[in-house]
């Protein structure tokens, strides 16, 4: 008798389920039950403005992926630069606790310490996938949120934008002599670089690259990847390649790009454990899904900048070996007076050598090899 009841409760438990799930598929109103109240409410700044919308979309994806794992019991809200603060105040608004998290390239707070910019390239570092094994596999995350602890703040991959291009050139630069006194937007460990080798590093605003270009007051700008470089003009008038048509590769300064999210530590740690495992997955999905969005539409993309008058050039191999030899320089500069910075470097530096090893036997061979086929139609 009693087994007969469970069954028959099974069954009318069962096919009522059946009615609330088939209802909420037609677009009928379930029960409230069926989208509960977040027990945790986060906001996130971002230091990506809409307009770059693969990394302002990493945001976004990462916080609706948070949202569906835990049933929506768990909710962040995404915030542009300047809903909260500035894109360049982010990991200060997270360590001060006027937002849990952020989503950021850490080298904009090279100020702060230089070995912020590690986490986010080397010069002739790793490419994409190099980066993501070191993170994951290689103990890079581990070693960068041991640093980060003294910030009160942590922090996961969560967005790639892959190799990135070396910028709009005025001039041709046919050797390293053409990089003195050339006026040239960038910042970083890369314009430390290029500062030793003559060049002269600027911060122009975005909004300024076209007339400061047209004007001569700077002579080169590097932004992103052809998909970001396509969408800085307003309009075809004011196109980069307009005034300035050497477009260069490879950006050897960022041969990936990680984006991270960071959190407040203490609240991070004050979460439950699914909540925490929620972030950690959704970072984990906005690191692939924003790499794989930047591969998918950079072809096209550098195809309308050549049509529109970019003429694609390679850094010459002497500007390349120049640029290498400086940035050694310059890194091992840093690191004598820096213990974090020596930390991260080292192991970075002791990882891609391993890496290239098998890249070269590998990936490497198998891409050359396609990249010709390709050549031959």
């Amino acid at each position: 008798m009693k087994t007969g009841v469970g069954r028959r409760r099974f069954i009318a438990t069962a096919a009522a389920t059946g009615v609330l799930v088939a209802g909420t598929a037609r677009g009928e109103d379930a029960p409230s039950a069926a989208t509960p109240t977040p027990d945790v409410i986060w906001r996130l700044t971002s230091s990506f403005p809409k307009s770059l919308d693969l990394m302002f979309g990493g945001a976004e994806t990462f916080a609706r992926v948070v949202g569906d794992l835990t049933g929506g019991r768990f909710r962040i809200d995404v915030l542009a630069p300047g809903d909260a603060v500035s894109g360049l105040q982010a990991l200060d608004a997270v360590q001060a606790g006027t937002v849990e998290a952020c989503h950021t390239s850490m080298d904009y707070f090279y100020g702060k310490d230089p070995t912020f910019a590690l986490a986010t390239a080397i010069p002739f570092g790793l490419n994409a996938r190099g980066q993501a094994a070191y993170a994951y596999e290689g103990g890079g995350n581990d070693l960068f949120n041991e640093f980060l602890g003294g910030y009160g703040v942590l922090a996961f991959p969560a967005g790639n934008t892959g190799a990135q291009m070396g910028g709009f050139f005025r001039k041709p630069v046919k050797s390293v002599a053409d990089l003195q006194g050339l006026k040239i937007r960038i910042g970083g460990l890369a314009g430390k670089v290029l500062q030793q080798l003559g060049a002269i590093p600027q911060a122009t605003p975005r909004a300024d690259l076209y007339t400061a270009l047209d004007q001569g007051t700077i002579d080169a700008a590097t932004w992103v990847s052809p998909y970001d470089d396509d969408r800085l003009a307003s309009d075809e008038k004011t196109a980069l390649q307009k005034v300035a048509p050497n477009y260069y590769y490879p950006g050897w300064w960022r041969g990936g790009s990680v984006i991270h999210v960071a959190f407040n530590k203490a609240k991070y740690e004050a979460l439950p454990a699914p909540f925490r495992a929620a972030l950690k997955a959704a970072a984990m999905t906005a690191n692939t899904e924003m790499l794989a969005r930047y591969d998918a539409r950079n072809p096209a993309a550098l195809k309308r900048l050549v049509v529109s008058g970019a003429q694609l050039r390679a850094f010459p191999q002497d500007v390349l070996e120049a640029a290498f030899k400086t940035t050694n320089d310059v890194l091992h500069d840093i690191a004598d007076g820096n213990p974090h910075f020596k930390a991260v470097l080292d192991s970075t530096v002791n990882f891609r050598s391993e890496e290239y090893l098998w890249w070269q036997v590998g990936e490497y061979t198998f891409d050359n090899f396609m990249i010709r086929q390709r050549a031959k139609g």
